[in-house]
Order: structure tokens, then sequence, then C-alpha cells
């Protein structure tokens, strides 16, 4: 998270909620007061706060009691829990013996029989509320080695879903209250091995560096690998891979105690919704809009789960060797967090966070801004009464101490940055898209226009020549209707003479008959004279009804011209009407295609004037950007000065301060090569002590050259001072580089001692619990050196030796094949012929090492088929013995069981060899529970063995 915090400008305000502080040694004013008074059989009440208190910035402390196992229930006493639970109160009754007992109230009191969901809502579900609200919180699991930790917290549940641990709850309530498209969830696992930080999802990465902030103090580890997570089942896979990348070993109070502190880190981004812009697209109607929009805000929280290694004491869980060296950090480590426990419960001016990485890594949990809870885990056995008080008052003084807790809000400038740059580019598409729209639209009018004026042009012409052509047509018209006119009046004039000419040839006539009646001569000349007259007068009546009707049909020609002429009057009248409307319509439309056209110029302006002051608040924000990019470069150089001039003082101190640790009881003088019966404390710390003055005195590259002595009382001193110096891991490194382990596989092919052969096989075994040694050994044949010697001798103490050197080259599982191919693993079972109970021990703990190691590698996929074990004839052995031993040495042959039922392709080999009937007899009468549990895990996942088993 921290190389995502650095890509990016930050600016963080702080809520605080308020709380309450501890006060002169007391949890707060609300504290109820012990009783001073208790009687002897009576319990006493010790509540240092009230659990009912609702100050969120208190530490909440709860307890949960492991089931009980055979280990609980001695024989020699009637007296086997020291615990007793009234969870409805939430007490817990801390027995002494059967008539003293002390009471203690905590936040929450689980039973053994609590599920896995009760203690995850009661104890991490609020913390996790928290933490997807922007808050920094805390989970912790503490207690003695064996009670349940890695079970409260660790559990992945992959076969049961309702015994997962805190772990896996935790981060399905995350993952199912966030968004992947808005919401960042990125995990880190590590772990604190011998006060050096590791990585779990990357191994190859060893001693992590802290860094703090100089201002805010909040502390980070730069150098860990940093994994968004897509769904809960990449979670799951990453959980496995730490959880198989962490160190854990086989004690006598659990075969698989954890040996270092895991922390799982939770980094948690989240933008807030009801402060983001509401409508994007508002920013590009108006400037004014943009500046009274707020800035985008990110919450920024991180959980840390925290499943911490059990304390110990060294004479109850048996470690020793490189084991007791890692019971030494841890117990170390746990004394430094209970010292900064005590400080804070105390109100204490000083804290000492720096005395451990492991309290610098929680200096936010306790007394910090964290919101936090810790569950600490006990067991009801009354043997381990010392450590459940321990542990019980560790979470009383933790329930003391009130955190500041703290809301951290940071602007997203990166967000807001590609907002603003999105905005202003899609203003600047839509300014083109409107100008393109613009220019089209201007481009469509004028070719419009264009388009208009010649057909206006064209109508014209063709109006004007339909003009001249209806003037023409009405004038060849008004001429036709003059002559025509013409013709009738000469018409009318010839009948006016005709109707004369008629009246007067009438008058003729009767003058005519007046005549006939006084001359009768002449009446046959007046009838001729009539008739001819009468046949003049009937072609004249005809002639001028042809007149007549001629002068009619001319009449309706004129009329039927006269209405055509009417007509093309009305045409060419309408035709000036549409020639004044489209001179109208096109004189409109050129002055709204003009006004237009200076509108989407006035608008081009504006949007133009728009786009340039986004510009400049754009630049503007650059700037600032950069400059807080400069700042935060700088204050990152400061802090790398810091950082460095820390780690000067820092080496300067472990260089002064007092490291020359040695181990006790694990040298050869006392564990490889002399039976521990016969030394005393007293001979050991003396042959230390002149063990380490000849050191100093001779010097080791002289002590070595002695190896090659011809003398052989000089050789024998020389490698029983080799073997002890090398018990001590201080020294292994110096002296492979100095030569020392090839001197001593040249030393144990050469001789023909039985005693060199004991004390160089035994200071090979002490090399060899250093991983890095291992690998030396092999490539220098060291194995096949170990198994010629096994077969050359029956010296009880050496085949001891020597087997216990070939276990420990059985912890690595990349040495298997070459163990397998050198000897080492025939070797190793060959030695079973002198039947002596500590090397048939040795035996037994490598061949749990290696089943261990081997179903590791085929579990994560990296080796596949028959376990090399059952090639090499030791399944037999083992289910002829399983029960035959005494209980460590049965302990380790049923846990090499367990391993071997794990791979399916044992399967058939268990079964043909009778040893089905072995695992089922270990999941029913094993006297250790998580055997018992590992053997019924082993059937249930093996159709086979398990149809077998019925």
């Amino acid at each position: 998270m921290a190389s995502n915090a650095s890509s990016r400008a930050s600016l963080r305000s702080e809520r605080q909620i308020p709380t309450g502080r501890v006060g002169n040694g007391s949890a707060s004013a609300r504290t109820k007061s012990v009783p001073p008074k208790r009687s002897a059989t009576a319990s006493s009440l010790r509540s240092p706060v009230d659990p009912d208190n609702a100050d969120p910035g208190r530490v909440r402390v709860a307890v949960r009691l492991r089931p009980r196992n055979a280990d609980d229930f001695p024989h020699d006493s009637d007296f086997t829990s020291c615990v007793e639970l009234q969870p409805e109160f939430k007490r817990l009754k801390l027995r002494k013996n059967n008539w003293s007992s002390e009471s203690y109230r905590f936040d929450e009191v689980f039973t053994e029989r609590s599920s896995q969901l009760r203690v995850y809502e009661a104890v991490a579900k609020p913390v996790v509320e928290s933490v997807l609200a922007g808050y920094n919180g805390t989970v912790m699991a503490y207690g003695q080695t064996g009670t349940g930790k890695t079970y409260t917290v660790g559990r992945l549940g992959k076969d049961d879903p309702s015994e997962r641990g805190i772990m896996v709850r935790a981060l399905e309530d995350i993952l199912a209250s966030t968004s992947a498209v808005s919401d960042i969830v990125e995990v880190s696992y590590l772990q604190l091995y011998l006060e050096s930080v590791q990585d779990l999802l990357a191994p190859e990465k060893n001693n992590i560096p802290i860094a703090e902030d100089p201002k805010t103090g909040e502390v980070s580890l730069p150098g860990a690998a940093v994994v968004e997570l897509r769904d809960l089942d990449h979670f799951l896979e990453l959980l496995q891979t730490g959880e198989a990348n962490r160190h854990a070993s086989n004690t006598k109070l659990n075969t698989e105690s954890s040996r270092s502190h895991a922390i799982l880190a939770v980094h948690i981004q989240r933008s807030l919704k009801g402060k983001e812009e509401k409508d994007s697209s508002s920013l590009a109607n108006s400037s004014d809009n943009f500046s009274s929009h707020r800035v985008p805000l990110l919450l920024k929280s991180k959980l840390l789960i925290v499943d911490l290694a059990g304390s110990e004491r060294i004479n109850k869980s048996g470690s020793e060797g490189h084991m007791l060296e890692e019971a030494k950090f841890i117990n170390l480590s746990l004394t430094s967090l209970g010292k900064c426990i005590n400080a804070l419960a105390e109100n204490s001016p000083h804290i000492p966070t720096r005395d451990s990485k492991l309290t610098r890594l929680l200096r936010d949990s306790f007394g910090g801004s964290a919101r936090t809870s810790l569950i600490i885990t006990i067991g009801p056995s009354a043997k381990y009464y010392s450590e459940t008080s321990s542990t019980i008052m560790f979470g009383q003084r933790a329930m003391k101490i009130v955190n500041t807790v703290k809301l951290k809000e940071e602007v997203d400038y990166e967000s807001l940055y590609r907002k603003v740059e999105n905005q202003v580019d899609s203003l600047t598409s839509e300014l083109e898209r409107q100008q393109k729209l613009r220019d089209a639209d201007k481009v469509q009018m004028q070719k419009k226009l264009k388009e208009y004026e010649a057909s206006f042009a064209e109508f014209e012409e063709t109006f004007s020549m339909k003009s001249e052509n209806l003037e023409k047509e009405n004038n060849r018209l008004e001429l036709e209707i003059r002559r025509l006119v013409e013709d009738l009046n000469n018409e009318k004039h010839q009948n006016d003479l005709m109707s004369k000419e008629i009246v007067h040839l009438k008058m003729s006539l009767n003058q005519s008959k007046e005549q006939q009646l006084e001359n009768s001569m002449s009446q046959n000349i007046l009838a001729d004279t009539t008739q001819m007259y009468g046949k003049k007068i009937e072609e004249l009546l005809k002639q001028l009804e042809d007149e007549q009707s001629r002068s009619a049909s001319l009449e309706e020609q004129l009329n039927e011209m006269c209405q055509q002429l009417s007509d093309t009057q009305n045409s060419l009248q309408t035709q000036e009407n549409v020639v004044d409307e489209l001179k109208k319509e096109l004189s409109e439309i050129h002055e709204e295609s003009t006004s237009q056209i200076q509108s989407l110029k006035v608008k081009y302006d504006e949007l133009f004037s728009e786009k340039e002051l986004l510009y400049e608040e754009l630049k503007s924000m650059e700037e600032k950007v950069l400059n807080e990019a400069r700042q935060r470069k700088s204050l990152e150089e400061e802090v790398l000065k810091l950082n460095r001039a820390l780690c000067d003082n820092s080496v300067e101190l472990e260089s002064k301060g007092p490291y020359s640790m040695t181990r006790s009881a694990s040298g050869l003088s006392g564990a490889v090569f002399m039976p521990r019966s016969v030394k005393s404390r007293e001979t050991i710390s003396g042959q230390k002590d002149t063990i380490s003055k000849i050191f100093e005195e001779v010097g080791l590259s002289n002590i070595l050259s002695m190896l090659k002595s011809e003398d052989l009382d000089v050789q024998i001193h020389a490698v029983k001072v080799v073997a002890n110096l090398a018990a001590e891991d201080i020294n292994q490194e110096r002296i492979v580089e100095e030569g020392g382990l090839d001197a001593l596989l040249l030393l144990l092919e050469a001789s023909e001692n039985t005693t060199i052969h004991r004390v160089t096989a035994g200071a090979i075994a002490n090399l060899a619990m250093n991983g890095s040694n291992q690998g030396l050994i092999m490539n220098k044949g060291g194995a096949r050196l170990l198994a010629n010697i096994a077969s050359k001798t029956n010296d009880p103490q050496t085949l001891r030796m020597v087997a216990g050197a070939i276990a420990n080259l059985c912890g690595n599982e990349k040495l298997h094949v070459t163990l397998k191919k050198d000897g080492g693993i025939k070797a190793l079972l060959g030695m079973i012929r002198g039947g002596h109970s500590d090397v048939i021990a040795q035996i037994a703990r490598g061949i749990a090492n290696f089943a261990k190691c081997e179903s590791r590698s085929i579990s994560q996929g990296f080796r596949k088929g028959r376990s090399l074990l059952i090639e090499d004839g030791a399944l037999n052995w083992m289910v002829a013995n399983s029960t035959t031993f005494s209980a460590s040495t049965s302990r380790h042959i049923e846990l090499a069981f367990c391993h071997l039922a794990q791979n399916e392709d044992n399967a058939g080999d268990i079964i043909s060899s009778g040893g089905i009937k072995e695992l089922v007899r270990i999941s029913q009468v094993s006297s250790r529970e998580d055997i018992r549990n590992l053997a019924k895990k082993a059937l249930n996942s093996n159709p086979v063995l398990l149809a077998a088993a019925r």
C-alpha cells in the first residue's frame, strides 16, 4: 500500500472520536473498584475496566478456553482444571487450588463449545465494520503455545466452512461490502521470525525494513508484496501459500507449533460517494458549475490480523538446538510487547516501542489511532497455571488502554485530475463536434441558398419568357378581337343596309300592290317582278341568317378569347403572387441563416473562452500537483536519509549490544556426542568456558588446521572444539567460510577412528540444523559419507549422531531426491538394526520430517507420485513398530503415517501393508488430539482409504 500511496499526492484530514483516557493507573472514571478484602475460600472480582463501557477507543479483550485433550488429565492429581467460566456474567474464575481462586471480568468469555462464527462476530466483526467506515483496526490473538490461537485466527475451513477463522471471515465480509469497480482491497502477509520481517507471499524477500513517517509516525513496510484481491477464492489461495511458507515445528506442547508471529495486513481504499460530483455533464454547461463541485475524497484504512507465536517455557516445550533460539526470540518479542502494554496501562511517559520489531509494527494498535480487539486463548490444565495466569493478566492490562480512533480522508487528486481531463476532452470534442455541425449547417445553408438563387433565377427567366409569350398572345388576341369587331361592325352595317333595302323593298311591294290594283295590266309584270324580288328577298334573308349565325359564332369566339384572356391574366397574377411569396421566403431564410450564423459565432466565441478558462484551471492544477509531487519527493529523500541514519545507529547499537547468547544443553558437550545423564550443568558450563577460551586464544583457522594433524589425540580434541562451536548459530557461518565443513567431511572420509566418526557426525548434525548449510553438505557428498559411516559401525552413539544429521537433512524437501540417490534414506532405515532407543528416536524424527516436507511439497504441486520412503521400505517398519517404542518416538511414527496418508498415490501401499488398520487406530486412540484430527482428515480426504477403513 505504501507504493501506491507514494504515487499520488494526498491531503489528509483526520476526525477524532472523543474517548476517555486512563488516569492515575485506572481505566476511566467509570471503573468499578476492587473489593478491599478477600477470604481464603471466596473469589475476588478483578475488573480493571468496565466491560460494558461503550468507549470505542478502548482495547476490547475476550478470552477463549481450549477444549481438553489427553495431556490435561494427569493421573497423579485430583485437581485437573484451573479455569471456571461464567460467560453469562462475562467472568472467568482462576483456581490456584481447590480452596483458593480469583475472578476476572472481560468483554467476552467463550467456552470450549463456542463456535468460530460467534467468536468472529463478538471479537472481530465490530473492528471490520470500523475499518470499512475508514478507521484503522487490529485483531490479535495472544496466549500460550497449543491453546488454539492459529485455529481461532488463521483456520482455512476448506472442508468445513463453519471452522473458518477470523482471517477468512473478515475478508469475506470486506469483499462483500466493497465494490470491485470503485474500491480497492489489497493484502500483505508477513511473519516476524528471529526478529526478521519476512514476506510469506514472496519467500525470497527476507529482512524487510520497517519505515516510519517522521510527521505522522505511521509504520509501513516498503519492500513487502502487496496483492490486490479478486475474490475470496483468490484470498484463500494466498493464505494457503503463506501458511505453507510459515515456520512451524513439532514440540511437546504442540505438533504444529508456530515459530513466528504472522501478520495479515489488509489495505482498503474506498471512495466517498456522497462527496463526489453529482453530474459530470453539468460541468460542460458552465465554468461556474465546475468551481462549485466538491473534490472527490478517499477513505483509506488498514486492518491488521495478528497471530502471535505462543509463549512457552523451555523445560515444558522441550525445545532444543535451533528451536531453542526460536523460542528465545519469541519470548523476547512477547516480553517487549508486555512492557509496552504495562507502560500504556500505567500512563507511563515513555513507551518502549523500539525494543522489538513486533512492538514497532503494532505501534498504532496499542496507544495509537486504531480500534483494537484482543482475544487471549488459555488451556484448562492446572499444570499450566502460571502460563494461564500470565496470559489473563496480560489481557487485564490491555483492557486499560484507550486508543484515539481517527478517520483518515484523502483527496483523490489523481481521480480529480483524470475527471477534469476527461471533462476538458469531452468539452473539446463537444466543441469540435458543434463546430463541425455549425460548419456543416453553414455549408448546407449556403448550398440551399445557391440552389434557391439558381431556382429563383431559373424561375425569373421562365417567368419572363412566359410573360413575353403571354404579352405576345395577348397582343395577338387583341388584334384578332379588333379584326373580329371590325368584321362584326361591317356585318352589322351590311345587315343594316340590307334591312333598309328590305324595308325599301317592302315599301316598293306595297306600292306595287297598290299599283296592281290601279293597273291590272302591269300585274304580271309586277308578279314577275314580285317573284323576282321575293327570291331576292329570300336570298337576302338567307344571307342575313348566315351572317347572323356567323356573327353569333364570332361572338362566341370572342367570348372564349375574352375568357381565355381573363384566365391568362389570373394565372399571370397568381404566378406574380407566388414569385412575391418566394422572394419573401427567400429573404426570411437569408435573414434567419444570417442570424443563426451570427449566434453560432457568438456561441463559438463563448465556448472557446470557456475552453481557455478550463485549460488555465487545468494548467494551474497540474502545477499544483507537480509542486506537491516535488514536496513529496523531497520528503521521501529526507525520510531515506533519516532511515539510513537510523540503520547506521541500529548497526552501531547492535555491534555494541550484548548479543553473544549461547545455547544451553544444545552443544555437543551435552546433547550430541555425550550422554545427557552423565554431564552436570557445572561440567557443561566449565567445558564451554574452556572451549571459548581456546577459541579466543588459538583462533578458528588454527583449530581447523589441527584437524589435519597426524596426532590422533590432537584431531579428537580439535574436532570436539569445532563441534561445540558449531552448536552456536553465531559460529556456523564463520566455520563454513573458513573451510571447516570441507575439513570435517574430509576427516569423516579419511579417518577410521570411531570417536572421530562420532564427534564429526555430531558437528555435521549441528551445521545441518541451518537451512543454508544443508545444501552445501549435500553438494559436497555429506549424505553419502554419513551413509558409509552408518554401514561400517555398530557404536550406538555414533549411529545416533549420524541418524541425527540425516534427520536434519530430511527436513528440506528440496534435497529429498539427492538424499535418496546418495543412500541417505536406506542408511537411516538400516540403522534400525542396532535396536538402540536413542538411535530409533532420531530415525523416527527423520522419517517424520521427511514425510511432512514431502506431503507439503505434493500439496503445493511441486512433486507427484509415490513416496520415496515407501520405495525404500519405511512403511512396513512403521506398521510393525508404531506402538513398540517410547511415547515421543511413537508420536513421530504416527505423524509420519498421517502425512504419508495425505498422498493419494500412497493409498495402495498403505492398504496392502496393513497400514490402514494402524491409521484407524491413530485416529481413535492416539494420545495427541491434533494427531487424531490429522489422521481423521487423511482418512476423510481419501475415498480409497475411507472405503478400506470401513
